[in-house]
């Protein structure tokens, strides 16, 4: 990996800690409005900010969350497997905002893993957890594509990472 893409990757993870730790309390429980979920969009524009978000997540879940090694490995995994589930969609889906909607409705319909730790570490019941986080994730997710649309007129996303 080169230095730029080094870098730039650990700009998002610091980023993404950073808008985390801004909302904490709204982005570890049931509901979660965790805005800085719109870096996930940051794979549509190139696949090696992968390692930036998932970073991100797993500092922030680190340093952030009260659940410990639950959501290390749930939230880590959920990150990792529906931004990898988005990169490979993105090879058939054509233009960057269709690529960011089914990339929120993978985070939307991947949001069941979260569902399943909340049910393993606190109890919470499955189905109603898990509609609750789909939606939550879907708000922030979808309210994303706009803002990263418009953040990437600036700053070029694809552009900044290096291939």
């Amino acid at each position: 990996m080169k230095v730029k893409t080094l870098a730039v990757n650990a700009v998002i993870a610091a980023l993404y800690l950073a808008v985390t730790a801004l909302i904490a309390p709204f982005g570890f429980t049931n509901i979660q409005f965790r805005v800085s979920e719109m870096f996930n969009h940051l794979v549509v524009f190139n696949k090696k900010y992968l390692a930036g978000v998932v970073l991100g997540v797993f500092i922030s879940n680190l340093l952030l969350s009260t659940l410990g090694w639950y959501d290390l490995t749930f939230g880590v995994a959920h990150s990792l497997i529906s931004l990898t589930i988005t990169i490979v969609l993105c090879k058939f889906v054509r233009g960057r905002v269709k690529g960011m909607v089914a990339n929120t409705l993978v985070f939307t319909f991947t949001m069941f893993i979260i569902a399943i730790e909340l049910n393993l570490a606190l109890g919470f019941p499955f189905w109603f957890t898990y509609a609750t986080l789909a939606i939550s994730e879907f708000i922030v997710m979808i309210v994303g594509v706009p803002v990263m649309n418009a953040l990437n007129k600036r700053l070029d996303f694809s552009r900044l990472i290096e291939d």
